[in-house]
């Protein structure tokens, strides 16, 4: 008797396995961002007065918090993990089908920094309006402690950061919704909104930016079908972001 080992995979499984992914990782962070926000919006004072930190200490004593900051990047990139291990059941190696492989390393950099410029200048007088508008929380891209390790976690942290988002909200969410057939309009509203809503935490100048970028990057995959000058473009951005708010006088910053 010869046991049926594989079978083909119906879009309602498809969907399914899509929502669960998603659930676990960024669809999480986006329940959670909107219910952040609306906090902030009830709260005295409204948004404007409200904070958002990033990279924050985890633990007083400096060697534990490192151990937290350390375990906090690994586990966030098992979802990433989970996604490649899940696009392997279709045909050919997933990590070329995401396009997140090294055969273009010259040419994913300079697409990567090219994006990075074209998302981050416009993205900083965005940012700058919203403040001046009220309409973003005050935003501490990071607050690590002033110790040795501080500075590499926050590049650790962007690297985690740009595969986690990157590989789930473009590289792998885009694949799932074209095989389940969705229009290409569809399909990058969803990548971008998705974007946007676990930005919301920071606050509505943070949503539409980070939206805009969305659209950008999923319609760079879409031309392209590669994930990685998507995540060299975000780790530029939040590698300046982190490092530059942690290693510069915080006065310069005051606008955020």
């Amino acid at each position: 008797m010869t046991l049926e080992l594989t079978r083909p995979v119906s879009r309602r499984t498809l969907g399914t396995e899509t929502l669960l992914v998603l659930g676990l990782s960024l669809g999480q962070s986006a329940v959670y961002a909107v219910v952040s926000i609306i906090a902030k919006l009830t709260a005295e004072g409204g948004l404007s007065k409200q904070t958002a930190a990033l990279n924050t200490s985890a633990s007083t004593r400096q060697y534990l918090d490192l151990t937290y900051q350390l375990l906090g990047i690994v586990f966030a990139l098992l979802p990433v993990l989970l996604a490649v291990h899940l696009l392997s059941r279709d045909p050919g190696d997933p990590a070329r089908t995401l396009g997140l492989d090294a055969r273009r390393p010259g040419s994913d950099l300079a697409r990567g920094a090219g994006l990075a410029a074209l998302i981050g200048l416009p993205g900083l007088a965005l940012f700058w309006v919203a403040a001046q508008l009220g309409v973003n929380a005050t935003l501490v891209p990071a607050a690590l402690p002033d110790a040795w390790w501080a500075v590499p976690v926050l590049v650790l942290a962007a690297v985690q950061n740009a595969v986690l988002e990157e590989v789930i909200v473009v590289g792998y969410l885009v694949t799932r919704l074209r095989q389940l057939q969705w229009r290409l309009g569809a399909v990058v509203a969803t990548s971008a909104l998705l974007r946007g809503s676990y930005h919301l935490y920071q606050g509505f100048g943070a949503f539409v930016g980070n939206a805009v970028m969305g659209v950008v990057f999923s319609l760079f995959y879409l031309r392209t079908r590669r994930v990685m000058p998507l995540v060299v473009a975000h780790t530029v951005l939040d590698v300046v972001a982190f490092v530059g708010y942690a290693l510069l006088p915080k006065e310069w910053f005051d606008w955020l």
